[in-house]
C-alpha cells in the first residue's frame, strides 16, 4: 500500500545546504532556486563559499553553503537562520548546526560521519547522537551509499557516482516541498550534454532522492509554500552580477552606443565579464586585459572613441586603478567603474562581502578628483543602478563608481523584466562636424546647465583635439600650468559633480511620528527592511530610508536627518557613511557596524533597534568592538601612580 505523507502549509521557509566546496552545493542550491522561481515563490538567496577553488576535503574552512528563503509573500532577505539544514559531512554540520533554531530539521549524509571525517571536524564522538536531544528533527540518510546504488546503470566510476549525491539531496528537498524535478532533469541533460553518462547519473541520483522521500517512513510530512502575489509581468531569477551586466547593455541601447568592458577577472566581479562576453550581438565588446590598470586604460580609450566605457573589479583593483580614474576626471570622459566590494584590506577575504570601499571611492585619488557614486540595494536593483550610472556618466562626462558587494553580486531574486521601450533615453550629445562658419572647436566648452564639456569623437570633421593627464586650459583644453586656471578648473570639476541631478531621498514613515530613522546603503536594504517590519509589528514607530546616490547625496538629505532624534546607519564597515554624515550634517548619527565577511541578518538589526529603544545601543556597539573592550580594561598608569 502506498504511503501517504501529511501536508502542511507554510508562509515561508529557509533552507541551507552545506558541504565541501567541490561537492556541488552551489549547483544544488541554484537548481532549487530555479524550481522556486518557476513555481512563483518570492525568494532571496545567499551563497557562501571559501576562497580556495578546492579546499582540503572535510575541513571546516572548506565548507560551502547556499541559503534560500522562499515565501508566499515578498521577502527582503535570504533569511536569518535555516529552518532546514542539509549537512553533507561533519564539517558542514559543525559550521552550520548552531544556526538551526529549536525544532529545526537536520538532514545529513550519515555515510560521511566516519571517525576520520569526525576528527577532521574536531569531534571526539558522533554529534548526531546528541543532535536530537537538542530538540532538532534529525534525518540521518546514507546518501553516498544510496546514490552509488542508484547510479549503477549509468556505468560511471566511483568518484563521479559520489559527486552525484548533491542531486540526491536536491531530490529529497524537491519532494519535501512539492517541486517538480523534470526541469532539473532537462537542465542536467543540457549541462552535461558532452558527457551523457554523467548527465544520466545525476538524473538517476535526483530521482533516487525524490523516491527516498516518497517511500521512507522517516519523512512524514511534505510542505506547501504557495505562490507569491507579485505585480504582473514576466519574471526571471537573476543574480546581481547578471542584472548589472544586462543593465549596462540596456544603457548602451538607450544611448545608441556600443558598450566596452575592459577588465581583469577578480572575485566577486568576474561574472560581469562572463555575462557581457556572451552579448556581442548587442554591441558589446569585452577585453580581458593583463591587469586592472590595462583594463581601465582600455575603457578610457573606448570612452574617448565614443563607446560606453566600463571596467569591473573589486577593492584591490580599485586601488590599482586610482591613477587612471584621475585621468578620466581630468579628461572629463564618461566612465563606469564597477566595484564589487569584498573583505579587505589587501587580498583580504576574496569570497566574503563587505562595504568598506566607500571612502576609497570618495577620496582614493590624488588631488581634488571628484566622481559620482551610486550603489544598488539588491540583486535585481543592479539593473536600474547600472542604467543610472550610465545616465550620469554620459550626461555629465564624469567617472561614476558603482559600489555593489559580494552579497548582492552572488545573491539572487526574482526580477521583473522591463519593457525596453519604457526605459528612459540617454543622449550622449556628441559634437557634430564643424561647419565652415562655425567658431573654432573648444573641447572644454561647457553646457551651461550640466557643466559637461563637448564630447567629440575622433574623426569628427573640424573637432580635432587632444586630451591627457596634464591640467587643461578652460575652453581650449591646452596644457596650462597657470595657478588661476588650475583653481578655476578644479572648482568647475567639483561643481559639475555636485550639480548632478539626483532624486530626493524617499522616507518610509507610515505613522509620521517616528523619532528614529534607519538609513542604509547597498545590501543593507533587505535586512533593514525586514528588521523595521518586525519592529513595527511589535508596536514601535520607526522610519527607514535608503541611499542609492552617495555622491552627490540627495539635496533633501539634511532636512530628512534633522527630523529624527536618532539616525541609525547600518553598514558592513566600521562606520564610513556615518563619518561622512557626521561631517556634513547636524544630526545624531549612530553607526551599526559589522565586518565579519557576512551580510547583516535581520535579527541582528532588530536587536540593534530593540537596544536603541531601550537606550542601550551604544553599549551594544561597544560590546562588538574589541578595541573598546580592550581599552576599557586597561589600567590607567597615572591613576596607579596617584594611588601609590
Amino acid at each position: 500500500m502506498e504511503r501517504m505523507a501529511s501536508s502542511a502549509k507554510l508562509e515561508q521557509v529557509v533552507i541551507r545546504i552545506a558541504g565541501d566546496s567541490g561537492d556541488g552545493m552551489q549547483l544544488a542550491g541554484d537548481r532549487f532556486t530555479a524550481e522556486a522561481a518557476a513555481f512563483g515563490n518570492d525568494l532571496a538567496t545567499q551563497p557562501n563559499f571559501p576562497a580556495e577553488i578546492r579546499a582540503p576535503q572535510g575541513t571546516l574552512h572548506g565548507v560551502s553553503s547556499f541559503q534560500i528563503q522562499i515565501a508566499d509573500h515578498d521577502v527582503l532577505t535570504a533569511g536569518d537562520r535555516p529552518d532546514v539544514l542539509v549537512a553533507m559531512n561533519p564539517a558542514a554540520f559543525k559550521t552550520n548546526v548552531d544556526d538551526l533554531p529549536r525544532g529545526g530539521t537536520l538532514i545529513v549524509d550519515s555515510d560521511e560521519f566516519t571517525k576520520r571525517n569526525l576528527n577532521k571536524a574536531g569531534y571526539d564522538a558522533d554529534p548526531l547522537d546528541t543532535a536530537a536531544e537538542e530538540h532538532l528533527t534529525v534525518h540521518a540518510v546514507p546518501m553516498t551509499t544510496l546514490t552509488a546504488g542508484a547510479v549503477e546503470p549509468a556505468g560511471v566510476g566511483k568518484k563521479d557516482a559520489h559527486r552525484a549525491k548533491n542531486m540526491f539531496a536536491l531530490g529529497i528537498l524537491s519532494w519535501m516541498y512539492g517541486r517538480p524535478i523534470a526541469p532539473v532533469e532537462r537542465f542536467l541533460e543540457q549541462k552535461f550534454a558532452a558527457k551523457p553518462e554523467i548527465a544520466y547519473a545525476n538524473v538517476l541520483a535526483l530521482r533516487a532522492g525524490w523516491n527516498y522521500g516518497e517511500t521512507t517512513e522517516a519523512f512524514a510530512t511534505t510542505y506547501v509554500v504557495a505562490r507569491a502575489s507579485l505585480p504582473s509581468g514576466t519574471y526571471r531569477q537573476i543574480t546581481g552580477n547578471t542584472a548589472l551586466a544586462y543593465g549596462l547593455v540596456a544603457a548602451g541601447r538607450a544611448a545608441g552606443m556600443d558598450v566596452f568592458l575592459g577588465t581583469y577577472p577578480i572575485t566577486p566581479a568576474s561574472d560581469i565579464l562572463h555575462a557581457l562576453s556572451r552579448l556581442e550581438r548587442f554591441g558589446v565588446h569585452t577585453f580581458q586585459a593583463e591587469d586592472e590598470i590595462a583594463g581601465i586604460g582600455a575603457a578610457i580609450g573606448a570612452a574617448y572613441g565614443g563607446a560606453l566605457g566600463v571596467t569591473s573589479t573589486s577593492g584591490p583593483g580599485i586601488a590599482l586603478q586610482s591613477e587612471a580614474v584621475g585621468l578620466a576626471v581630468m579628461t572629463e570622459l564618461p566612465l563606469i567603474v564597477v566595484d564589487v566590494q569584498r573583505g579587505g584590506p589587501s587580498t583580504g577575504l576574496p569570497t566574503k562581502t563587505e562595504q568598506a570601499d566607500l571612502l576609497q571611492a570618495m577620496y582614493g585619488r590624488n588631488g581634488e578628483s571628484p566622481v559620482a557614486i551610486v550603489a544598488p540595494q539588491s540583486p535585481a536593483d543592479c539593473f536600474d543602478t547600472a542604467l543610472e550610472a550610465a545616465r550620469i556618466a554620459v550626461t555629465y562626462r564624469t567617472p561614476v563608481m558603482l559600489l555593489s558587494d559580494g552579497a548582492i553580486a552572488n545573491g539572487s531574486e526574482p526580477w521583473r523584466i522591463p519593457d525596453l521601450a519604457d526605459l528612459p533615453r540617454i543622449d550622449p550629445g556628441f559634437a557634430a562636424p564643424r561647419g565652415g562658419d562655425d567658431p573654432a572647436h573648444l573641447p572644454y566648452a561647457r553646457d551651461p546647465v550640466t557643466l559637461a564639456r563637448d564630447w567629440a569623437i575622433p574623426g569628427t570633421a573640424g573637432r580635432e583635439h587632444r586630451i591627457g593627464g596634464l591640467e587643461k586650459a578652460d575652453g581650449t583644453g591646452d596644457i596650462s600650468y597657470h595657478h588661476t586656471n588650475h583653481e578655476l578648473m578644479t572648482r568647475l570639476r567639483t561643481a559639475r559633480v555636485a550639480g548632478i541631478e539626483v532624486p530626493d531621498l524617499e522616507v518610509d514613515d507610515p505613522t509620521g511620528d517616528a523619532d528614529v530613522l534607519v538609513l542604509g546603503w547597498g545590501s543593507s536594504y533587505g535586512p533593514i527592511g525586514e528588521a523595521v517590519r518586525r519592529t513595527r509589528r511589535s508596536g514601535r514607530a520607526v522610519a527607514r530610508a535608503h541611499l542609492r546616490h552617495l555622491a552627490p547625496m540627495p539635496g533633501n538629505l539634511g532636512d530628512v536627518l534633522s527630523r529624527y532624534r536618532r539616525v541609525l546607519v547600518p553598514e558592513m564597515n566600521l562606520g564610513q557613511l556615518s563619518s561622512l554624515l557626521k561631517s556634513r550634517f547636524d544630526a545624531d548619527i549612530q553607526p551599526v557596524t559589522k565586518v565579519s565577511g557576512m551580510a547583516f541578518r535581520a535579527d541582528e538589526l532588530q536587536e540593534a533597534l530593540d537596544a536603541e529603544f531601550a537606550g542601550a545601543l551604544a553599549d551594544l556597539e561597544r560590546s562588538r568592538n574589541p578595541d573598546a573592550v580592550a581599552s576599557s580594561t586597561k589600567r590607567d598608569p597615572n591613576a596607579e601612580r596617584a594611588g601609590a
